[in-house]
């Protein structure tokens, strides 16, 4: 009874140790999201905001005040104005 549930689990231990698991990291898929231009873009579309390819972020240091970061997020379709303040929804306008 036990044994095909340890044959599993060992198989199970295998699998996840072995050298070409360990050898791709989690992360290098996530970096290319994780850049300023990719996490502001992935949120404007969350809240209905059509954002075809991210392009660049800058941030804009004259409207930012500590706890509100506002960005220019250019992406290939529009270029949005996008306000950031913690635990909100992002304040989004399009810049022409």
């Amino acid at each position: 009874m036990y044994k095909p549930l340890a044959a599993m689990l060992l198989a199970a231990a295998a699998a996840i140790s072995s050298p070409s698991v360990r050898a791709q990291p989690a992360t290098a898929t996530l970096a290319a999201t994780e850049t300023p231009q990719g996490m502001l873009a992935a949120q404007i579309r969350m809240q209905g905001f059509a954002c075809d390819k991210p392009l660049g972020a800058v941030r804009d240091k004259k409207r930012s005040r500590p706890d509100h970061a506002v960005w220019v997020l250019k992406c290939s379709n529009a270029t949005y104005r996008v306000s950031r303040a913690p635990d909100m929804p992002a304040k989004v306008e399009p810049v022409r």
